[in-house]
């Protein structure tokens, strides 16, 4: 009896060993089999389980959906990246990995059953497509896949849009209107220069100091207020065409520097670019000394001590891009006085259409608007333009027939003389490059950019000296470093890094331009964002430099911000006075020598005391930011 029981245990053990190579039995499933008859661990990594003669069932029990998450990375370490096989409950799980071991299964056309995971599933999707099989499947995936062609996805879009609208505040601020349901749009009619700088400032205080979103007739408004969401707008090659507020300066300025675009706008870049150039700008320095001395005579002749900046400052800035720039002294043009009015009455025209939505149309504007004066003031402008071109346009042709005859003009370096802006372009003309009415552009663009802006930079930088005798004294200190006035030199201007951080600093406090704008000549992706063709983008530059993150205590005159130590680790977008990237304004050294220039003069001469405060002023927003109060200063000669 004994040998039998024996015999019986060998052969039960015996035929239990050949079944195991077969099927796993503890498991109760089938072992995997290669096509080749070669050992299963030489093709895939099988996972041994914590009891390894009971597969994994003993793994897989008790887990939970977070534990399970971690059990299929660990059992991808254990297999080093491969596909590997798991024995569980009847069948082998074989677990891919790898997009080579997916390809077989989804190119076949028989290994399409779901797995059995998916029955508990049926009770509520029945024989849907996500669970049923056979000819069900593939008749009911043959019926609705129409639904989901290119021309049905169409009319989704709006409705996905919309859907994704709610997703957008988590993205960036849309500040409300009045009525939100006709966004900004009742906000925004007739507003005034004042008030609208105040209404920007409560949407900046809405949406916590970040950018935000306004919606103002049949376009998004982007308006940027941060130097990080500034970034890639000022590196784009794309996003270079101006807002549509621009359009209404066209009239005046045609296609110039400031609003023309495309293969135009880069040609006339380029072209100009060298009109100020190092070498050129040393010898605008002279004029700027000139014009500042003169600007000396008028103002120690003056009855009183208090005087009113605005209007000596402008025609003093006016007169020296005409006599650098052009070549020409204005105060011996017929009908200079006229100009200086007119072209601040195109300006006010132009404001107004701007903050009147009803003047943005022609039809409206021509009927009801100040149109046949406009137009008045715009030929005078272009009468005056023309005289001085014409004139230096006789000079030009006798200049180069001298030429001719003594050879090409080079400068004290041996090599090809640059010429200042009016020269170049009429050089340009001679060439072919451009015709009378692109140099007509280009010189009313330049006069009005450039007197204006830098205008607005000197009187503030008056006004914030007046404010801060400590840092009037420490300017007057360095300039005793330097020479007699009309003794210096570009070099020696460069020389006056203090006097630097103080228009430095009034230009971040008061920018001369307040923001610039773009627009979106095709849906633009920008900061997370898919703006809609036709959006416009507006960069808030006033904002942007008054950000406490860059700028602790931003209101607050510090000149010592701009020294190099403080400045070092700083946003590369966060002081941007002149603009960034491609489109930065192209005058910027010019200007800040022009302001060192004159400054340098006053603070040599006189003391400059305040009458003006800045709460009593009234800020407006436009093309240039300007106060409603004229601002006054006093100045004391000094006694040498």
């Amino acid at each position: 009896m004994f040998f039998l029981v024996l015999i019986f245990i060998l052969v039960l053990s015996f035929w239990l060993y050949q079944m195991n190579k077969k099927y796993f039995v503890l498991c109760l499933c089938q072992r995997v089999r290669c096509e080749d008859t070669s050992q299963t661990m030489n093709k895939i990594c099988v996972i041994p389980g914590v009891v390894p003669q009971l597969g994994n069932n003993f793994d897989l029990l008790n887990l939970r959906p977070d534990t399970l998450y971690h059990y299929p990375r660990k059992c991808l370490r254990y297999a080093k990246g491969r596909s590997y096989i798991l024995y569980y409950l009847w069948s082998p799980i074989y677990c891919i990995v790898r997009a080579e071991d997916a390809a077989e299964v989804f190119k076949s056309t028989s290994l399409i059953q779901k797995s059995p995971f998916y029955k508990y599933l049926k009770q509520f999707l029945g024989d849907g497509l996500l669970v049923s099989s056979g000819s069900k499947w593939s008749y009911r995936r043959k019926m609705l896949t129409p639904a989901f062609h290119f021309s049905i996805l169409q009319t989704f879009n709006d409705i996905l849009r919309t859907e994704d609208d709610g997703k957008l505040e988590d993205k960036i601020c849309v500040v409300p209107g009045v009525m939100p349901k006709l966004g900004n749009n009742i906000d925004l009619l007739n507003f005034g220069p004042d008030t609208l700088f105040q209404y920007i400032r409560n949407c900046l205080h809405y949406a916590g100091g970040k950018s935000y979103l306004l919606y103002f007739l049949r376009a998004p408004f982007y308006n940027i207020a941060t130097a990080e969401d500034a970034v890639e707008l000022f590196q784009s090659t794309t996003l270079l065409e101006k807002s549509k507020i621009y359009i209404y300066l066209k009239a005046f300025l045609g296609d110039g520097l400031l609003i023309s675009s495309d293969q135009k706008w880069f040609s006339r870049r380029k072209l100009l670019t060298p009109a100020f150039h190092f070498s050129v700008l040393q010898t605008f320095s002279e004029i700027f000394k000139e014009e500042s001395l003169k600007l000396l005579k008028k103002l120690q002749c003056m009855p009183k001590e208090e005087i009113e900046v605005n209007d000596i400052v402008t025609e003093f800035t006016l007169n020296n891009v005409i006599e650098t720039a052009l070549g020409v002294s204005l105060d011996d043009l017929v009908g200079s006085a006229q100009y200086r009015k007119t072209i601040h009455d195109i300006e006010e025209v132009i404001l107004e259409r701007i903050y009147n939505p009803l003047m943005f149309y022609d039809i409206i504007f021509r009927i009801f608007g100040r149109y046949k004066k406009h137009k008045h003031d715009l030929k005078i402008a272009s009468d005056f333009s023309s005289r001085i071109i014409q004139k230096k346009r006789e000079e030009y042709r006798q200049k180069q027939a001298q030429q001719k005859d003594n050879g090409e003009e080079i400068d004290e370096y041996g090599k090809k003389k640059r010429y200042a802006m009016l020269d170049t372009l009429l050089d340009e003309e001679s060439k072919g490059n451009i015709d009378h009415e692109g140099i007509c552009d280009e010189v009313n663009t330049f006069m009005f950019e450039g007197y204006d802006t830098t205008s607005t930079c000197l009187i503030f930088t008056i006004l914030n000296l007046a404010l801060h005798p400590e840092a009037q004294e420490k300017c007057r200190q360095e300039l005793a470093n330097i020479g007699d006035f009309s003794s210096l030199t570009v070099f020696d201007f460069n020389k006056l890094d203090y006097l630097e951080c103080v228009i430095k600093e009034t230009l971040r406090l008061y920018p001369s331009v307040p923001f610039i704008a773009r627009t979106c000549v095709a849906e633009t992706h920008i900061n997370g964002l898919i703006l809609p063709v036709n959006s416009q983008v507006n960069v808030h530059i006033y904002d942007i430099m008054r950000d406490p993150r860059h700028f602790p205590d931003p209101s607050a005159f510090k000149p010592e911000r701009f020294t190099p130590e403080n400045s070092a680790n700083r946003h590369p977008f966060a002081f941007v006075p002149f603009s960034a990237g491609s489109r930065n304004c192209i005058g910027q050294k010019f200007a800040i020598l022009e302001m060192k220039a004159v400054m340098v003069a006053l603070l040599q001469n006189f003391e400059i005391l305040p009458v003006t405060k800045l709460e009593d002023l009234t800020f407006e927003y436009g093309i240039i930011l300007r106060t409603s109060q004229k601002i006054y200063v006093k100045l004391r000669k000094i006694v040498k």
